[in-house]
């Protein structure tokens, strides 16, 4: 890297790079979907999320002498290359889990699915899966976890096992060879496997699930009820399957303003490790004020407090609201690849449970404290 200031190129969705890396130099926003070598034949960083593939063809001949992902994943990176190359690299695993899991149960709130009673299994059991397995056990319901990686997990189960729970979240990442490759491990037979009237939640890497097989398996009568937030083929998602699922969302599950403002962070700590370069910038001054939700209306008995805390959850961040925008643009003139792009890009500011103070409400103390472990507070 030249000496001096350092030119950072960075993905245009990127939230807070100006505060994190404006002290190290100049700062050019892009698409990241359509970056090109040709863009970063003056750059000494690069900064992307997950829909740039940065690899050989992106950088050979560029002076980039630093990756960061501000994302959890690292499929869209050939690391192995960088390696090679002894470019440092670094994602921000984790940044999002949080909201994830988040995503997870207001999807079962919007659902109308009372999560008390009914049985989980994970597939993938990293920073997101990990941390929904400890909410799960905060709030006192079973779970089975698969994950090859991490054998020792003490809810760790066969994969058939895994899918034949009430609520099956898959959350592994996408790895297409070596001894446990998830492209299509939820295929057609393991689909077909799963009870009548489960709820299926994808939440990490479109192609783990087949989705024509899953699209076949919901035309063909199947009683499953489907949350997908991630696709085969984004941007371009197959708009068939779109009209089957019970809730489809453009790859937001992750999206709350916390989470990425977490992962530009994380990135900004690695490079300065890597590069020896300043400690990382005091946060960004951007606080938002903690915000009341409304007295729900619910009773004591059982059936009625779940309704209550859906209600409480539904007002901190509801699926359905992402759901139809992406059927509004699945309906609009154009193709839905640049409507999907578009409302990733165009996002609004979502916050975290953490933000919000329950106020006076008719739950009992035990569905408060459920409430309590999901994130919520109370004045």
């Amino acid at each position: 890297m030249r000496e001096g200031r350092i030119r950072i190129v960075a993905d245009e969705n990127i939230p807070a790079v100006e505060q994190y890396f404006g002290d190290l130099g100049s700062i050019r926003r892009l698409p990241g979907r359509t970056m090109t070598r040709e863009q970063l034949l003056d750059a000494d960083v690069l900064l992307v999320r997950s829909v740039t593939q940065v690899d050989r063809e992106l950088l050979e001949g560029t002076p980039v002498a630093f990756v960061g992902s501000c994302t959890i994943g690292t499929d869209h990176l050939d690391t192995a290359w960088l390696d090679r190359q002894t470019v440092p690299w670094s994602a921000a695993p984790g940044c999002n889990a949080n909201s994830v899991v988040e995503y997870v149960f207001c999807a079962l709130a919007a659902l109308g699915r009372d999560w008390r009673g009914l049985n989980f299994g994970i597939v993938g059991c990293g920073n997101v899966g990990g941390l929904l397995q400890r909410r799960l056990h905060g709030l006192g319901i079973q779970c089975r976890v698969y994950d090859p990686w991490l054998p020792d997990n003490p809810d760790a189960a066969a994969l058939e096992e895994v899918m034949a729970q009430d609520v099956v979240c898959l959350h592994a990442p996408l790895v297409k060879g070596g001894l446990h490759p998830s492209l299509h491990m939820i295929d057609a037979s393991r689909l077909a496997a799963m009870k009548d009237g489960a709820v299926l939640i994808s939440a990490g890497r479109g192609a783990v699930v087949d989705n024509q097989a899953l699209l076949a398996l919901l035309e063909g009568g199947k009683s499953l009820t489907t949350v997908l937030d991630v696709w085969e083929n984004e941007p371009d998602i197959d708009q068939a399957l779109l009209g089957r699922v019970d809730i489809g969302t453009p790859h937001i599950a992750g999206y709350s303003h916390d989470g990425k403002l977490a992962g530009t962070r994380m990135v900004r700590e690695a490079l300065s490790r890597a590069l020896g370069l300043p400690s990382v910038p005091a946060d960004p001054g951007d606080r938002d004020p903690v915000r009341s939700l409304s007295a729900p209306e619910g009773s004591r008995n059982s059936a009625g407090d779940f309704q209550a805390m859906a209600g409480l959850l539904l007002q901190m961040y509801d699926p359905r609201t992402d759901d139809r925008r992406l059927r509004d643009a699945a309906s609009a003139e154009l193709p839905l690849a640049q409507g999907f792009d578009r409302l990733r890009k165009d996002y609004p500011r979502r916050l975290e449970f953490s933000h919000y103070r329950g106020g006076e409400t008719a739950l009992d103390a035990e569905s408060r404290r459920q409430l309590e472990i999901l994130g919520l507070k109370w004045n």
